[in-house]
């Protein structure tokens, strides 16, 4: 088995990275590239995570051996008359039982070979995320038409991002040639660079450890509450509408002024092959549209008309790729909420039916398969979704919040080796003592996926506006898939030393003369900067208690509910508006599964009288007691206002005014009138009383 278990992780994690980049990215689109950059950086990720436990067996092998050897030469006996000048304490150590002996790990790895995995490894991730990965994104993102244009916009990006490290790096390379007490060899110059990017990722791991720590128990136990994520669904659909509508105007702005440039620029124009490169990324219907509105045989004239540039063309190009991606994404993501609210509202109808027999509102049309058929019947579904579930994830959560409560406790404790407080660590040694491999693997594994799920998990959470987000169903752009394996490629380094450091396996931390990790020896000895070994790496780590406590009371949801971006916070009253909204648009949407188009729409209530329902915003002050009494009051629609009060207040028409005192969480969705249907993609909706049709950019501003 020596070096079998390698082997065999190494293609398991392999298929691991490529089953999750199959899930995020789209392997029919995206380029070859950024694809290949992507994988490689998460799998060089997952293999230090899942290759770290080897490692940390096979050095305890390796000190028990050590121990063995220094036991042996220590003479078993001594003559009677030299054993008054003897000291207690090694009379202590004669005496002492022999240690057990020296079991090989199933999983050992011969010498020699894990310094040169983690060299490559290491170094490999290193150069993707500090040189090859930004110069990606840029090529990526590029609007250029050709490889040589979109490689030249990429240096000029990344042209502030290297001059800024070179600029650093060379100030103190200047700074140490100067120094007269200082005569550092290429070893602790690359120790120096090494602890420098364990730094400024250690600065980024503390934060993402301790919202995952808190975030992740509480969103398992939140999943056991059924009528909690509904209501938080509810929301969602209100906030991805309001996206999903802006999304399909910036995509029908930019086809208008894709439009009028392929109209002015004829077949014959030098130009004319970069508007035909623009033309093959937008969606099909437009391609038609324009081709049937396109006369090729009017030759162009340079003297009376003005003709775009070639820069104004690439920028051109950079928004269709970016309005069309955003545009599939969001119409994506509906698709999936709304079959999420349809299961919620199937779950939430079947939990009161005595027959227990799961029914779903809309059944699959495709034959059943055996699994269903004999193991996960109508009834065993009944009780996995209706009972047994909340269980399972109440369960789950607690021990998790025990694993988060260890963590933290370890965290705050790790520098302490006498006595040892850090549970983790108490583990290990209690597994060395028996010299328990398997144990001791399992242990470590244990831990450290723990620790990179509160990590990775709050990656793949996190939305920076629309510039990074990672979306699943093969919805993520080739920016967010590379920022993401930067990311990782910064995170897991650090991630590893402080794992090392809670189980005391870091001598630079832990100051114990043992048996150093083949991975600890790559990064160099850390006391060649004392006080980072000695102060930030054992300080910093404690701040995670006070970033527990602020997720815990969601504090930083709260401010950004205050700063404007709306968030999901149970006491707020635009909440409750947005709740009962997402509500209404999850009935439409299961009226017709949200695929009527935009023509159907107009086709279908284009010819119908105007009459218009809204509710003032303004009147917050007032309590509202009633939903029906509110919604009843119409007001027809004023055209004295300005034009960006009438885009942003522009209601459906026909509307009539809905109960919502009947509404409960166990209503069925399909009792609504079928003359009511519209399409969920075809309107915006921003509180309770606002349904928004077509959208402006401007209306964000009005509410």
């Amino acid at each position: 088995m020596s070096g079998a278990a390698l082997g065999i992780e190494i293609v398991v994690v392999f298929f691991l990275a490529l089953f999750l980049l199959h899930r995020y990215g789209d392997f029919r689109k995206q380029q070859r590239m950024v694809l290949f950059g992507t994988l490689l950086a998460w799998y060089l990720c997952f293999l230090i995570v899942f290759i770290l436990p080897l490692d940390v067996s096979t050095t305890i092998y390796k000190q028990c051996k050590i121990d063995h050897e220094e036991h042996a030469s220590v003479p078993t006996s001594l003559p009677s008359n030299h054993t008054a000048n003897i000291p207690c304490s090694y009379l202590l150590l004669l005496h002492r039982s022999v240690p057990k002996p020296c079991y090989k790990p199933w999983s050992y790895i011969p010498d020699g070979i894990m310094p040169v995995f983690w060299r490559v490894v290491y170094w490999t991730s290193q150069c993707l995320t500090w040189l090859l990965l930004p110069f990606m994104q840029s090529y990526a993102r590029s609007g250029g038409f050709s490889i040589t244009g979109k490689i030249k916009t990429a240096l000029i990006e990344n042209a502030i991002y290297y001059g800024t490290y070179l600029l650093i790096f060379g100030s103190l390379l200047i700074y140490v040639a100067v120094h007269p007490q200082w005569h550092l060899s290429w070893y602790e110059l690359q120790t120096i660079g090494i602890t420098a990017a364990n730094t400024w990722g250690l600065f980024l791991l503390v934060l993402l450890l301790g919202y995952g720590l808190v975030e992740i128990p509480r969103s398992y136990w939140n999943a056991s509450r059924h009528g909690h994520l509904l209501i938080k669904t509810y929301f969602k659909a209100s906030k991805l509408m309001t996206e999903k509508a802006d999304a399909e105007e910036n995509l029908e702005d930019v086809m208008e002024e894709v439009r009028k440039v392929s109209e002015s620029i004829k077949y014959n124009h030098p130009l004319r092959k970069y508007i035909d490169t623009i033309l093959r990324k937008c969606p099909v219907d437009y391609q038609e549209k324009m081709g049937r509105n396109m006369d090729d045989y009017e030759d162009f004239d340079d003297k009376q008309n003005t003709y775009p540039s070639e820069k104004s063309l690439v920028k051109l190009h950079k928004q269709v790729i970016y309005a069309v991606q955003r545009h599939n994404r969001t119409r994506v993501q509906w698709q999936i909420l709304l079959q999420q609210a349809i299961h919620l509202e199937d779950v939430a109808k079947n939990e009161t039916s005595s027959a227990h027999q799961f029914v779903h509102s809309f059944p699959s049309s495709e034959p059943a398969g055996w699994f269903s058929r004999y193991v996960y019947t109508p009834t065993a579904e009944w009780y996995w979704e209706c009972f047994l579930k909340c269980w399972f994830y109440r369960l789950l959560s607690v021990v998790l919040t025990l694993f988060s409560v260890a963590v933290v406790w370890s965290e705050c404790t790790f520098f302490s080796t006498r006595p040892v407080l850090s549970l983790f660590a108490v583990f290990i040694q209690l597994a060395e003592r028996d010299y328990n491999y398997l144990y001791i693997e399992m242990a470590c594994f244990v831990t450290i996926f723990f620790l990179c799920t509160c990590v990775y998990s709050t990656v793949f959470r996190i939305r920076v506006f629309n510039y990074y987000y990672l979306a699943s169903h093969h919805q993520t752009d080739a920016y967010s898939l590379q920022f993401s394996g930067m990311l990782f490629c910064r995170l897991t380094p650090p991630l590893c030393l402080n794992f090392l450091g809670l189980i005391h396996m870091d001598s630079a931390i832990s100051h114990q003369q043992k048996e150093q990790t083949a991975y600890t020896s790559i990064m160099g000895s850390m006391r060649v900067l004392s006080f980072i070994a000695n102060g930030f790496y054992i300080y910093y780590p404690m701040l995670i208690v006070i970033l527990c406590i602020a997720t815990y009371f969601s504090l930083g949801t709260r401010c950004l509910n205050l700063l404007g971006f709306q968030q999901f916070v149970g006491d707020s009253e635009m909440t409750s508006d947005l709740i009962d909204e997402g509500k209404e648009l999850i009935r439409r949407g299961n009226q017709q599964g949200s695929t009527e188009s935009l023509d159907e729409w107009k086709e279908r209530y284009g010819n119908q009288r105007e009459d218009y329902t809204a509710r003032n915003r303004g009147s917050h002050e007032m309590k509202e007691t009633s939903y029906s009494d509110t919604v009843a009051a119409k007001a027809k629609y004023s055209r004295s206002g300005s034009r960006s009060e009438r885009d942003c207040i522009e209601l459906l028409q026909d509307a009539e005014p809905l109960d919502f005192n009947a509404e409960t969480l166990t209503d069925d969705p399909l009792e609504a009138e079928p003359g009511r249907m519209f399409s969920g993609s075809q309107f915006l909706s921003v509180s309770s009383g606002y349904t928004v049709l077509k959208p402006f950019k401007h209306c964000f501003k009005c509410y």
